[in-house]
């Protein structure tokens, strides 16, 4: 199971295999020149094999065979470049006559939508103010499937795209796109849960997502020929941008050495270049192993199919679909500006960061049944990219793939490394967030809203050797405070050596404006503070805090103000 939570001429032509299924039965990719199949088809069954799947326009055949002499025999065939082997488990049963996956009763919900920190953090709740993204830009969902009946869901779900591409071919039937866990309900509504007064609310709440669900049932794992089926699809059906939440089982990282594994990355990369050349975009989780992805050493949790072995590995050996060219890779923050402790990370690989979540703050979403849930991984910080992509997508609707990649990459806010050794680069670009944290408002070419304006008149009296607080409600502002909150004051009182001015946010936290010298005769206290507020939320009670700490002087707040 490969989750990252802590990979017919004009496309897919996919046919029937020959035979039922048989113990003992394996996949294979074979490789051969794009274009006409059909000769590679027939060596395939004229050496023991059956043809599962065939993808003419990359040159990609899946094939299934119970000969344990398949592969080294198709090698030696005129016209195959690559023979892999995609497992080291047996292909089900349920491949030849799928299951379709439950279809879950579902739950009405009370929950109003609510601005939560991992929106807030990359600006998507400004960006709504400018877009919410277009209903034309179709976002593909490659995962475990996708509850399209969840109250959040339904409302951009878009079943004509949406397929099952379990066992490497597509699985048109309805419904077969349905999750086989929790995990790509979870994905999908952070991407573009719509904006509807319940639940939760997606990046893009405007755009249409489609379930291309990779998984199969019961091990939940993405085998190398679903991811191929699943980005071939995404080329044919339009996808502006796929979201990648996993890794290409079984192989935590294909070695260019091994020769199975060589077909793997081959196989999968045509398939990428394919859907990036019809106009998709694939971003990918980095992965949830605080591994550092550009010093690769030892991998022991490969064939996760079987029996793991701990062997030795080079940079050479990539994690599939997230280092392929091309790919979006993305780390994951917890809340703030923080590489998550799971966090896979590189310098040179890791593209942009985004909120996965970490610990108790995790990022809420959707799950099947109408429900709703915490998560945390690079699984949940990979979709907070792709729905930013798609942001961006919908308000150039000229943009290349290529055009979407630097789009991320220019509007990623700058995040430096913090005391962490292995946290090497720049603020500019380094290991742990790459060009830095995406920011949706960037995205769609906004700018911070006008600044808002709470003032109160109304008098507190400040008696001798006393503390009093002057409150102001504030409303209509979301997120958090600026790093450069203005408090205007003006108080009167004679002698303010007597006084300590401070501000006190909503949550408590106090924020010391001024401490007088005791010597400070001066009468009144008329100025203006400026206040690194950004780790406290806006809305909610400020209050504006004076401690008098002397006898004979006293005086009135007479009045005070707060600048978003």
């Amino acid at each position: 199971m490969a989750l990252l939570s802590p990979a017919g001429l004009a496309g897919a032509a996919p046919s029937a295999p020959s035979a039922s299924w048989a113990a003992g039965t394996r996949a294979y990719l074979v490789i051969t020149t794009p274009g006409d199949t059909s000769a590679v088809r027939t060596a395939v069954t004229s050496n023991g094999g059956t043809v599962f799947a065939h993808y003419d326009a990359i040159g990609v055949v899946v094939a299934h065979s119970t000969s344990t002499a398949f592969a080294a025999t198709m090698r030696g065939v005129s016209g195959v470049q690559q023979v892999g082997a995609t497992r080291t488990s047996d292909v089900p049963a349920d491949a030849y006559n799928p299951a379709l996956p439950a279809n879950p009763a579902q739950s009405t919900t009370t929950l109003t939508e609510s601005n939560r920190w991992d929106m807030t953090q990359i600006k998507a709740d400004q960006a709504w103010g400018v877009t919410t993204g277009s209903s034309t830009v179709k976002v593909g969902v490659l995962d475990t499937g996708m509850d399209d009946r969840h109250q959040d869901l339904a409302p951009n779900f878009n079943a004509a795209d949406s397929v099952s591409c379990a066992y490497g071919k597509a699985d048109t039937r309805a419904g077969a796109w349905r999750d086989v866990g929790t995990h790509g309900t979870h994905v999908a509504g952070t991407i573009a849960a719509a904006k509807n007064g319940k639940g939760v609310i997606g990046v893009a709440p405007g755009v249409k997502i489609s379930s291309v669900r990779i998984a199969e049932p019961n091990t939940s794992m993405f085998f190398a020929e679903n991811t191929i089926c699943g980005f071939v699809w995404a080329g044919d059906h339009g996808f502006k941008v796929t979201n990648n939440s996993y890794y290409t089982d079984p192989w935590m990282f294909n070695c260019p050495d091994n020769i199975d594994q060589a077909a793997i990355i081959e196989g999968v990369k045509r398939a990428q270049v394919y859907a990036e050349n019809k106009g998709s975009l694939q971003v990918a989780a980095a992965g949830n192993s605080n591994y550092d992805l550009a010093n690769k050493r030892t991998d022991s949790s490969s064939p996760n199919d079987s029996t793991p072995v701990t062997r030795t590995i080079t940079n050479a050996c990539i994690d599939i679909p997230t280092e392929l060219p091309g790919v979006v890779t993305v780390a994951a923050m917890g809340n703030g500006n923080v590489k998550a402790s799971y966090s896979n990370f590189g310098n040179g690989v890791i593209d942009v960061a985004a909120p996965g979540g970490d610990g108790s703050s995790g990022v809420y979403s959707t799950l099947p049944g109408g429900k709703y849930g915490n998560m945390n991984g690079t699984s949940m910080a990979s979709p907070h990219v792709a729905g930013v992509a798609a942001l961006l997508a919908s308000v150039n609707p000229t943009y290349t793939p290529a055009d979407i990649r630097a789009g991320l990459a220019g509007q990623a806010v700058d995040t430096a490394c913090p005391s962490d050794s292995r946290c090497t680069g720049t603020t500019a670009k380094n290991a742990f967030f790459g060009e830095g944290q995406v920011d949706a408002l960037k995205a769609v070419g906004g700018t911070q809203p006008p600044g808002r304006y709470f003032e109160t008149l109304t008098d507190v009296t400040i008696a001798d050797s006393a503390t009093v607080d002057s409150p102001i409600a504030v409303t209509g502002v979301s997120g958090n405070a600026p790093a450069a909150l203005k408090v205007g004051v003006d108080i009167k009182h004679t002698y303010r050596g007597d006084l300590i001015v401070s501000l006190v946010a909503p949550d408590g936290t106090v924020h010391l404006l001024e401490d007088f010298p005791n010597s400070d005769s001066a009468d009144n206290v008329s100025k203006t503070y400026t206040v690194d507020a950004s780790a406290e939320t806006a809305a909610g009670t400020w209050k504006l805090r004076v401690r008098d700490i002397a006898a004979q002087d006293a005086g009135k707040i007479d009045a005070w103000n707060l600048t978003f």
